[in-house]
């Protein structure tokens, strides 16, 4: 969960009046925060978000801004998401950034006198928007700069990589986009993001001076904002348009927190976007939605009113206007996360408070009991245990890489995932399809414990299935894995033969291929007339990726599919 650092003192001047550390451990559940830690001496505070959904809280200015609305009742309008009219500034976007990174945001803020507190917030929110929501800046990044320097328009568009030379933040010496790749430490921490890219992007203004190398680096004679500036230019860069425009109208409404006058800039592209060919940025790409009041108070439990409904939502930011069956909604321009009447039903319980709901003891009496399908698991436990094997607990979310790459089954039949929508973290980006690359990992991690290692774990896994409601279906499914000297597929044999045996369970062995097994040394598990799974010692390329030095072999079969 995202933690940040905030300052008593300028937290106070956000929320426009005194806040003591009573007050704000009494204000944060209205953001899902907590106080983590707190320093008396310099009045920082660590504070956890428990809401991944929520960017827009990821900052000083966010949680004051929500926690403000709350107090006073209502949000502040911010003028600068209104769409009429044509912006002084633009940014004119070249033809071929869509295959590279095609979409950019922009706005200009003026007035606000850069502060040591305004940086130090502003540097913490650029690097949690571009590093978590952004995906370590592959979908998002953000760029600041001295805006009194830069002659408009400004060109986003793709150069050679050593055609032009700019001098980065940090070093003293003109770069090309070539050597800040391979020299510049930002260039070797985020230069994969580009790879495969022939030309690369980039920003520069009228007179040819450069912005930016996006993702990578700012320029220092226009990028590097000290304290003091007034005139600032901020702009986004990235892969997802709707990304790219929310993550710039949170630093647009930030700055407006701080006194600034914000000012849009007018994106001209010329390829057609999700939103035109000419968007004027800030936006706000919040669509009105209509939810029945019945199913927020059925969600609540308890009956509130139009009216009761209304007052919370308003005051928690929301455009509201209640009738007498239902309450039409819109959220602020810094907040894109309205899916489903859930959602509106929680900030409503939000604003009231979650004590202001009373208790309802159950009506019913009811025994619980443990389903068929987790006594056959404890059953499977019991024997495996028997056998010499320890029980392992692996996160069923992981990457890409360990699910795919090291498996050695990309671009073959076996490689389609369940992947999470708009990740946080790519290292959390898939659901598991099977669990021995989970076994395989803690095997990688424990090369000084005493041979045998015989591991096992019994678990869902998630697979594609295009004609199941969601596109995926989960499955319960047992893996395991022997790691010593003389570990072969014939130990492994033995050891399922052995499971089914007393579980009383037929199965045959089929003669299979598979990317992630030695050939020859390898079956399909089979239950009746279905493939249940695979067994087999694994072939030296996946050792190798996940690093095991050992002879390794495994099983794995569905533990939801019929038995007879």
């Amino acid at each position: 969960m995202p933690t940040i650092s905030i300052f008593q003192k300028d937290f106070s001047q956000l929320v426009g009046q005194s806040s003591s550390m009573a007050d704000i451990e009494q204000w944060l559940p209205l953001v899902k925060g907590e106080v983590k830690d707190f320093t008396q001496e310099t009045g920082e505070i660590r504070v956890e978000l428990q809401d991944t959904n929520r960017p827009d809280l990821w900052c000083v200015e966010g949680i004051a801004r929500q926690i403000r609305s709350v107090l006073t009742g209502g949000q502040t309008p911010y003028p600068f998401f209104s769409t009429r009219g044509r912006a002084k500034r633009r940014i004119q976007v070249m033809q071929g950034m869509e295959t590279v990174r095609p979409f950019v945001a922009a706005c200009a803020s003026l007035g606000f006198s850069m502060s040591e507190e305004g940086l130090a917030q502003c540097i913490q929110t650029q690097e949690k928007l571009a590093d978590s929501f952004g995906r370590n800046r592959e979908t998002v990044s953000i760029g600041l700069y001295r805006l009194p320097s830069i002659t408009f328009p400004v060109t986003y568009g793709l150069v050679q990589p050593d055609e032009i030379r700019f001098t980065p933040l940090g070093f003293e010496e003109k770069m090309t986009p070539h050597e800040v790749l391979t020299l510049h430490p930002k260039g070797l921490e985020y230069g994969n993001i580009l790879t495969g890219c022939e030309r690369l992007p980039l920003l520069w203004d009228t007179n040819g001076q450069v912005l930016s190398f996006p993702p990578i680096i700012n320029s220092r004679e226009l990028g590097e904002v000290q304290i003091g500036d007034t005139d600032l230019l901020v702009e986004v860069t990235g892969t997802d348009l709707s990304m790219v425009i929310l993550a710039l109208n949170i630093f647009a409404s930030n700055l407006a927190d701080r006194g600034a006058t914000i000012e849009p800039i007018d994106v001209i592209y010329p390829y057609e976007t999700p939103m035109g060919k000419t968007i004027k940025t800030p936006l706000d790409m919040g669509n009105g939605q209509r939810v029945s009041l019945e199913a927020i108070e059925q969600a609540l439990g308890m009956p509130l009113g139009a009216k009761a409904i209304q007052t919370a939502l308003v005051a928690y930011g929301y455009q509201a206007k209640a009738t007498r069956q239902s309450v039409s909604v819109q959220l602020p321009g810094f907040r894109y996360d309205l899916m489903h009447v859930m959602d509106v039903a929680e900030d409503v319980a939000i604003t009231r408070g979650y004590d202001s709901f009373s208790p309802i003891m159950p009506q019913t009496f009811t025994v619980g009991a443990l389903s068929e399908l987790e006594q056959t698991s404890d059953r499977l436990r019991d024997l495996l245990v028997g056998f010499g094997f320890q029980e392992m607990f692996s996160n069923i979310l992981s990457s890409r890489q360990e699910f795919v790459e090291r498996m050695r089954i990309a671009e073959t039949e076996h490689e389609a995932l369940v992947e999470v929508d708009n990740v946080m973290s790519l290292n959390y980006a898939c659901l598991r399809p099977s669990i021995l690359p989970c076994l395989l990992r803690v095997e990688a991690l424990s090369p000084r414990v005493f041979y045998p290692h015989l591991l096992f774990e019994i678990g869902e896994v998630a697979q594609v299935d295009l004609e199941a409601d969601v596109g995926s279906r989960t499955l319960l499914s047992l893996a395991a894995i022997s790691a010593h000297p003389g570990a072969n597929f014939s130990e492994m044999h033995s050891y399922l033969d052995l499971l089914m045996y007393y579980m009383i369970w037929s199965y045959d062995l089929l003669p299979v291929s598979h990317p992630s097994f030695l050939d020859g040394r390898v079956g399909g598990i089979r239950c009746g007339d279905q493939m249940v799974g695979y067994i087999g010692e694994f072939h030296p390329e996946v050792l190798e990726a996940w690093q095991i030095d050992m002879p390794t072999s495994g099983f794995e079969f569905e533990v939801t599919a019929p038995k007879t």
